[in-house]
């Protein structure tokens, strides 16, 4: 398990690196705009498979996906008025919605009518997608049943003794205190709130 401190002048090399393991099907650990994540690509099963060993995750649990803009996340999902509406006013940041899926594109890792889609509201990531041009799995840096966390030695000291482990850890410090994201269910007329996070939303909004 090898670890990459990324400082501000480090910051290209570090997207080159990123981008070149993703799109070889490797799992990173990835800071995000809510806690630290573990990310892959969501076009290859090989890439979902790892991280779902990684994560002690069982396959039948589906996991959200980061993309770039809602252009992409047109291409995923069916999107009408009112939920466009709401994403753009909620994205980016840290809401992941819940939306029907198109099944025509191969998507590995989410619910087989649904998909959870999140533009993340943070910098390093968002440059990450654009870079990959690539769907990528997000989900929090954590074995499963164990807490997610902002702060990378307690991300280490989780998986460093693990069997399967991410190919590389991002280490930017420390990240600022946060919640997971918010998901709601936008698959009905009216959004459901499935999880309290970050941010607060109004279900009859």
């Amino acid at each position: 398990m090898k670890i990459l401190k990324v400082s501000p002048k480090k910051i290209n090399l570090a997207l080159k690196i990123a981008a070149k393991l993703i799109k070889q099907n490797k799992v990173l650990i990835f800071p995000t705009d809510t806690v630290y994540g573990l990310v892959g690509n969501a076009a290859s099963w090989g890439a979902v498979g790892k991280l779902l060993k990684i994560k002690k995750r069982p396959k039948d649990k589906s996991l959200p996906v980061f993309i770039k803009n809602i252009k992409e996340a047109k291409k995923l999902a069916k999107i009408g008025k009112e939920q466009e509406k709401f994403l753009r006013k909620h994205w980016p940041g840290k809401v992941t919605v819940v939306l029907d899926r198109n099944k025509k594109v191969k998507i590995f890792g989410v619910a087989r009518e649904t998909i959870a889609l999140r533009i993340p509201d943070y910098r390093l990531l968002n440059l990450l997608l654009e870079k990959t041009e690539l769907p990528i799995i997000g989900t929090s840096a954590n074995v499963s049943g164990k807490p997610d966390s902002t702060k990378i030695k307690q991300i280490i000291k989780q998986f460093k003794n693990q069997k399967y482990q991410p190919d590389l850890i991002i280490d930017v410090g420390n990240l600022k205190k946060s919640k997971t994201s918010t998901v709601v269910d936008f698959t009905g007329a009216k959004i459901k709130i499935l999880r309290k996070g970050a941010i607060k939303i109004n279900e009859k909004s």
